[in-house]
């Protein structure tokens, strides 16, 4: 009884099927817009001919016509013969005309209307397969990004952003167009927040948009995490993870016993150009970053770096990019920091890659000597003050060991030609044209090749990868 049950079922589902792949959605009786189309057809072939012979006998009775009343001998012609006499033959041809074109016409649009069933009864028979498969497989996507515990960027609210950050009591950094607040995790085990909240006005929130919609696009280790964002009321606010060991320019501003070693500096260096290679070759659309500094590199507690603050980021550069029109000149607002921003780029307006390879060149500078980018008290620029010591060699080892920071002498010294290597690499990112400076992806090339003291940090993620493979 059982599998009688179940064969009548599976009959009628097949039944029902046969009935939705061959019936129309807009037609309930099947094969109706087919038979229609056909009947379409031969009415407009009857029509067409009936036209055609009913015209073409008024045009014989008025070539008939004529030569009669043209003949003295002919008797009067009746009022109705004299009715088909006054008949304009060329009236009668644009009738003809005419209900040809309208037969061409009827007979035209049953054809669409037959190949347009045609293919949505074809679409019907694929829909029900595909869409089963969309579900399935969006249902596939959702439970492997949950088995991965995959974290995505939640929407908070703005009572939830006062009340994490305890109603903005604590400020733990601050720039020209934002502030950054000390939150609770709600969630025990991650402890802290950062909540960086972008001061209100139409133009910021233009900046808050696509600085957001830049990081929901990043994924990198060297790269701040978005956690989170609120766009509820003028001032948005985005959520990050808390890096607490402070910022690079901390590091190397700081007290003789927190100076930061050579084996670390370079570990920086190698981890910041990774993070920039990744924004300009390896997203979907390239980033420049605009604003590379010491003080947008925050330290976690193992002193590895991330790369933050893409307030001034730029999405869908390649190489160069055109400068702003005439139009938005009065518009335009410069990018960047004193002493890190591309000259190039401040005489032309003209933004690029190589405008993050030149932020870089400056940072590895600042990494070797321990000095400022600018020295506000002075009004140096430290590419003024290093610059011409500088050349594409890296100069004689006097020379080079007189540009090292002095205080690694008590920090377990550096390493003369590391130091060398990296020297001639600043030079090359500071190069004043834009060509003639090297690629991120070039620069990491060199300084996996020649810098040795980052090769524990290779064996790690070496024997990292080999561990995810087993």
């Amino acid at each position: 009884m059982a599998k009688s049950s179940r064969r009548k079922l599976v009959r009628d589902e097949q039944v029902e099927e046969t009935r939705i792949l061959y019936t129309s959605p807009s037609s309930p009786h099947g094969f109706l817009p087919v038979c229609g189309c056909r009947t379409a057809i031969f009415t407009a072939s009857l029509l067409f001919f009936s036209l055609l012979f009913t015209f073409s006998e008024a045009s014989r009775s008025i070539s008939d016509s004529s030569p009669a009343s043209s003949s003295p001998t002919n008797p009067s012609p009746s009022p109705l013969k004299a009715h088909h006499i006054h008949v304009d033959p060329n009236i009668v041809t644009l009738l003809i005309i005419f209900s040809a074109l309208l037969t061409s016409l009827i007979v035209i649009m049953a054809l669409f209307k037959c190949l347009g069933f045609r293919s949505k009864r074809k679409q019907n028979r694929v829909g029900n397969s595909s869409t089963a498969m969309e579900i399935f497989t969006s249902r596939e996507t959702v439970e492997d990004n949950e088995n991965k515990g995959e974290n995505c960027v939640r929407k908070f609210s703005w009572d939830e952003i006062e009340r994490l950050t305890n109603n903005f009591s604590k400020v733990i950094g601050s720039g020209g167009y934002s502030t950054v607040y000390l939150a609770q995790s709600p969630d025990s085990g991650h402890g802290f927040w950062a909540i960086k909240i972008h001061n209100g006005s139409e133009r910021l929130n233009r900046v808050f948009k696509q600085e957001l919609d830049i990081l929901l696009r990043l994924g990198h280790q060297s790269i701040v995490k978005l956690l989170g964002y609120c766009d509820d009321r003028e001032e948005g606010a985005l959520v990050f993870e808390y890096v607490g060991n402070g910022n690079l320019q901390e590091k190397l501003q700081g007290e003789e016993q927190s100076i930061l070693p050579w084996k670390n500096r370079m570990l920086i260096a190698y981890q910041i150009a990774q993070a920039i290679e990744y924004l300009h070759e390896k997203c979907a659309l390239q980033i420049v970053h605009m604003d590379i500094k010491a003080s947008n590199i925050l330290l976690d507690g193992n002193l590895n770096s991330k790369l933050c603050d893409f307030g001034s980021a730029k999405m869908g550069f390649s190489s160069t990019v055109q400068p702003p029109s005439p139009a938005r000149k009065k518009q335009f607002l410069m990018m960047g920091s004193p002493g890190y921003t591309d000259p190039h780029y401040i005489r032309t307006g003209i933004a690029s890659k190589k405008s993050d390879v030149y932020s870089f060149g400056v940072l590895l500078l600042e990494l070797v000597t321990g000095m400022e980018a600018f020295c506000l008290e002075k009004g140096q620029l430290l590419t003024s003050v290093v610059g011409p010591r500088l050349m594409d060699g890296g100069g004689i080892e006097e020379e080079v060991a007189g540009m090292v920071d002095e205080r690694l002498g008590s920090a377990g010294g550096f390493d003369v030609e590391e130091a060398r290597t990296v020297l001639s690499l600043a030079a090359t990112c500071l190069r004043q044209s834009p060509t003639f400076r090297p690629s991120v992806t070039q620069i990491l090339q060199t300084i996996t090749d020649k810098i040795s003291s980052i090769a524990f940090k290779l064996e790690d993620s070496h024997n990292k990868s080999l561990k995810s493979f087993t």
